[in-house]
């Protein structure tokens, strides 16, 4: 067999090792050992330089240095190999070896991806990575399963037992194929257990890393309720100046502490996850106990404000309710003191029984009328303000005065009984209404209502009519009537404002309820304002504003609380301005179901018009209850006052007619504000002349009157015709048409017309025309 001498270089490459000795065995034949030695001289320095040669001649001589068991047969050995065996193994397991490598550059590159990659900032995409990469995870993991059953195939059938003996002893020539897929095997096998264990501990910090953001969010959105939660609670006051106002606020605090008792039972869910995640070693457990101790904190500040608010508005609700009470001692005791007859009582038995009813009185009412402020003052000081303060004060001062009157009482019947004296009979005018049964209005539950009543009997005892003026009888009378008079006022003022009440809230804030407004009709929709024109404006006037005065203030005062709130009252002649508009808007929805459902809500006899007349019907009776005042406050103080605001509320209701004439006055082209206040309208009678008397004929014809509204503003005097609408009822209406105007700054007057002292003559500076103007007397 021939063999060819190749270069060093070539050598070298082909054996990688280190070369100890090269053996050539000459070929047998003359031209291929002619052709070998003329290679090996070109080729002899290259073996020279490094390794010793040896050329071989023949078979036999390469047994002097090589074993027969490591040559082939070819060789002169016994040695059995098969080369396409050898190549079919070879590559298998640089095939194998490449696997490896291959995975072992995956894993690595896995390895980087899950160690630099940054996490996202919520849970969506946290999850959803997690997914991804556990997917991935899984995918390797599959792969290095079919690897490592390739390589143990690979290592069987290196050591295969049922193989023949010659592939056995093949097998066993073959030591370093079998420890190559061996190691490789074994380094697969350690990357795989190294994978498993990076894999582990970072899917351990993903969910934990996951869990974490659930957590935190958790924590965040409690957190946030709690804090606003206890802004809300922060802005309800723990106090209040009434028993009405202290139970809504309880009402609100009850409705605050259902709502805290969720988050606070949502709190303690987020907390218990919080320890479960601390017990299971969480890599952020300082971070998580944090939260959870900040939750706690928040949770139990929460609820002791909310107990403390609970205690403290119930300590206020208590104390009202004693003051309300005394208050109702005080009303009561008044209307037992007012409808004792006093002509009766000036006999002994009259006397007597007058008496016993007053001992049986504070014998009830004791506990109550023997109220000490100082005892309230000790036993309420943690709930104590400046208002409450005065409201005690209040009390007192009411409470000493009452005590007083019922002494002075007590003091005058005792005498009565004690010495007989001659009855006095008081002579009265006969009143045209039967007397008043007692209003439920001095009941407990309106006790604090009416709390001037013992002002009035207060009257007598501190002299507050004249004696020099009125004799005790008359100042019994008067006081008497004038104190009927003050109770009609102060009732009627208050079902004047639940009245004012129910409406707005039967009528005019179900136009927002959305299960009504499928049973308003169209025109009737948005239309509130035209419909209610200003009444709440209204209702807080007299809810927030001068009910309470009225009900406060002393009887010589009640004047002055109508002087204070005169431009208040103001508010009136824009409602009724409204008017009109509100009536007829009434007219095209009465028959609605809207108003028929309304209505039997609640349980209204009368309908919605009648309601809506109450303001103008009240601003009326103000200056007759007026005018009743001063018919029994002779020679009192107070009267002063008193006769101002009669001024006052018929100049108003003087004002309120002339502005609802007003809008109702056409063709005028201009606004009809620019010419000032309403100083005065009414229907005249009028004639149109010249200075110098009429000259012509057709100035005759104007001798005939015509009759004109006038209107006197500030700026002009306007003259209207006054035209009747078409209709009946409602639908009756007056309006007036626009003529003509003359401004104020350049008319001239004459009082008085010859022949004529009703008459007055008007005439227009720089003008012929005169206008004889006269009061019809049907008007």
């Amino acid at each position: 067999m021939p063999m060819l001498i190749v270069c060093r270089v070539s050598l070298q490459a082909s054996f990688p090792g280190n070369l100890q000795l090269v053996m050539v065995l000459r070929p047998t034949g003359f031209f291929q050992r002619t052709f070998t030695d003329i290679g090996f001289r070109f080729s002899q320095e290259d073996f020279l330089l490094k390794l010793p040669v040896v050329m071989l001649s023949s078979v036999s001589d390469l047994l002097m240095y090589i074993d027969e068991k490591q040559l082939t047969p070819e060789f002169g050995g016994t040695l059995e190999y098969h080369h396409s065996e050898w190549v079919i193994f070879r590559t298998a397991i640089e095939s194998f070896a490449l696997t490896v490598k291959e995975i072992a550059q995956m894993l690595q590159s896995f390895g980087t991806e899950l160690a630099e990659t940054e996490l996202p900032d919520d849970v969506y995409s946290i999850e959803r990575i997690l997914a991804l990469r556990t997917e991935k995870y899984c995918q390797l993991k599959g792969d290095i399963t079919i690897v490592t059953k390739e390589g143990n195939m690979l290592l069987s059938s290196l050591e295969d037992p049922q193989a023949n003996e010659s592939s056995q002893k093949q097998h066993r020539n073959r030591p370093g194929d079998w420890e190559t897929v061996n190691r490789l095997l074994a380094q697969l096998h350690e990357m795989e257990t190294a994978f498993d264990g990076f894999w582990e501990k970072h899917q351990l910090k993903m969910e934990q890393y996951l869990q974490l953001w659930k957590f935190e969010q958790s924590f965040q959105e409690l957190q946030s309720a709690i804090e606003f939660l206890m802004a809300q609670q922060a802005e309800l006051p723990d106090t209040g100046d009434s028993v009405s106002e202290v139970q809504q606020r309880l009402k609100d605090l009850g409705n605050l502490d259902g709502t805290a008792q969720d988050l606070i039972g949502k709190a303690q869910v987020v907390i218990l996850h919080g320890h479960q995640l601390a017990a299971n070693h969480h890599y952020a457990l300082s971070l998580i106990c944090q939260q959870c101790n900040e939750l706690r904190h928040h949770s139990d500040v929460l609820s002791e404000e909310i107990k403390r608010k609970d205690v403290r508005l119930r300590r206020t609700l208590d104390l009202h309710a004693r003051l309300q009470q005394a208050l109702i001692c005080c009303d009561e005791g008044a209307y037992l003191l007012a409808n004792q007859p006093m002509d009766k009582c000036q006999s002994k038995e009259g006397a007597q029984k007058a008496l016993q009813d007053i001992d049986k009185f504070l014998e009830s009412s004791l506990p109550y009328l023997n109220c000490d402020p100082q005892v309230l003052y000790y036993d309420y000081e943690s709930v104590l303000t400046p208002e409450i303060k005065d409201q005690i004060h209040s009390v007192q001062i009411k409470l000493e005065n009452i005590r007083s009157i019922f002494e002075s009482r007590q003091t005058c019947f005792r005498k009565l009984v004690d010495k007989q004296v001659r009855p006095v009979q008081l002579v009265a005018p006969r009143s045209e209404n039967p007397p008043r049964a007692k209003s439920p209005l001095f009941s407990p539950k309106h006790g604090k209502r009416i709390l001037s009543l013992w002002h009035i009997y207060r009257l007598i005892e501190m002299k507050w009519f004249n004696p020099t003026n009125v004799t005790s009888n008359a100042a019994s009378i008067f006081l008497f009537h004038f104190s009927h008079v003050i109770n009609e006022l102060i009732e009627t003022e208050r079902v004047y404002v639940e009245e004012l009440f129910t409406v707005l809230m039967g009528y005019r804030e179900e136009m927002d309820n959305p299960a009504m407004v499928i049973l308003m009709p169209p025109a009737l929709r948005n239309r509130k304002d035209v419909l209610f024109g200003n009444m709440p404006e209204i209702y807080d006037f007299h809810n927030n504003s001068f009910k309470n005065r009225i009900c406060l203030e002393a009887p010589e005062r009640v004047g002055l609380c109508f002087l204070e709130r005169v431009k208040d009252f103001q508010m009136y002649e824009k409602y009724c301005q409204n008017k009109p508009r509100s009536e007829c808007l009434w007219r095209q929805c009465s028959e609605s179901a809207f108003f028929q459902e309304c209505q039997r809500k609640l349980a209204h006899k009368l309908g919605l018009d009648s309601y809506l007349l109450k303001p103008v019907q009240r601003l009326t009776k103000y200056q007759l209850l007026l005018k009743e005042l001063l018919k029994y406050s002779i020679s009192c103080d107070g009267v002063k006052e008193l006769q101002e605001a009669l001024v006052a509320m018929l100049d108003l209701l003087k004002s309120v007619n002339d502005s609802m004439h007003q809008i109702s006055i056409t063709g005028y082209d201009g606004d009809l504000s620019e010419l000032g206040k309403v100083l005065m309208q009414g229907s005249f009678s009028v004639w149109m002349g010249h200075r110098k008397g009429p000259t012509k004929m057709k100035d005759l014809a104007r001798f005939k009157p015509m009759q004109r509204h006038l209107f006197l503003y500030e700026k002009a005097l306007v003259f209207c015709k006054k035209r009747e609408e078409h209709g009946d009822g409602y639908d009756k209406t007056s309006s007036y048409s626009f003529k003509h105007f003359l401004k104020m700054n350049a008319v001239g007057i004459t009082e008085n017309v010859k022949g004529d002292h009703r008459k007055f003559e008007i005439w227009y500076s720089g003008r012929e025309e005169v206008y004889v103007v006269q009061k019809r007397l049907d008007c």
